[in-house]
């Protein structure tokens, strides 16, 4: 296990430092109500007084459970709340695509994560705030996530960690109770959690990951994920010339 008190002390500096090279203000993150956004805000508070976690509900249970387990965390640790509601306006979105063609549900899921994405920008361009990334090794590794989305960002403090280290890291801080039994998920639809979307848990993807143990069947999965996704985590490919 990980020494998670030094582990505070380095990611803290960290942040810290890039806020006096940038010359920024503050911090601002999206507050999912889950279990990664309550590591980064956390570790930015500790980092820096002025940071604000942004709720952007736009399903049902982003505006029920989500937002109750988000402001849960927020409250104990002195964290700034503040909430943009989004449904409305990926509706509207979704309407002025329409005539050109079928949005499909894919589309429709991507679209969700780049509007929080958009509020995110429009919020740390007017307040001179850096955007704190929540996304962690094992998302990363599947490329689960969304590319200009929750994927883009100024900075991110705990992309090395794996799920099974961010439970932990949570645990040591003392995270609510909320936080650290919610099955994970993206919440960009309802019904969705990360587990049943991806077909393996995240402690066989984990276990891979940190141990390199797996099942022919787990690792052949993994490995599939990851080479679809690898044009997420590479730079734009450009013409050389």
């Amino acid at each position: 296990m990980r020494d998670y008190a030094r582990e505070t002390e380095n990611r803290v500096a960290f942040i810290k430092q890039l806020l006096t090279r940038a010359g920024a203000r503050g911090i601002i993150y999206g507050n999912s109500g889950g279990k990664d956004s309550a590591l980064v805000g956390i570790l930015c508070k500790k980092a820096c007084g002025d940071t604000v976690g942004l709720q952007m509900p736009i399903s049902a249970r982003n505006f029920d459970q989500d937002m109750r387990d988000g402001r849960e965390l927020a409250d104990k640790f002195g964290i700034e709340t503040r909430a943009v509601p989004l449904s409305d306006v990926r509706d509207t979105f979704i309407a002025a695509i329409s005539p050109v063609t079928s949005v499909s549900d894919m589309a429709t899921a991507n679209m969700s994560a780049r509007l929080r994405m958009i509020t995110l920008y429009a919020v740390a361009a007017s307040e001179n705030r850096l955007v704190a990334g929540t996304g962690n090794r094992s998302e990363a590794y599947m490329g689960y996530f969304t590319k200009w989305g929750d994927g883009a960002h100024d900075f991110n403090p705990i992309a090395d960690l794996t799920v099974t280290e961010i439970y932990e890291f949570l645990r040591y801080l003392g995270a609510t109770e909320a936080i650290l039994t919610k099955a994970p998920s993206a919440a960009l639809f309802d019904g969705q959690t990360d587990e049943d979307e991806m077909g393996i848990t995240y402690a066989r993807i984990d276990d891979y990951l940190l141990n390199g143990n797996a099942t022919l069947e787990d690792r052949e999965k993994i490995e599939a994920y990851h080479a679809r996704s690898e044009h997420k985590r590479n730079e734009i490919i450009t013409y050389g010339g």
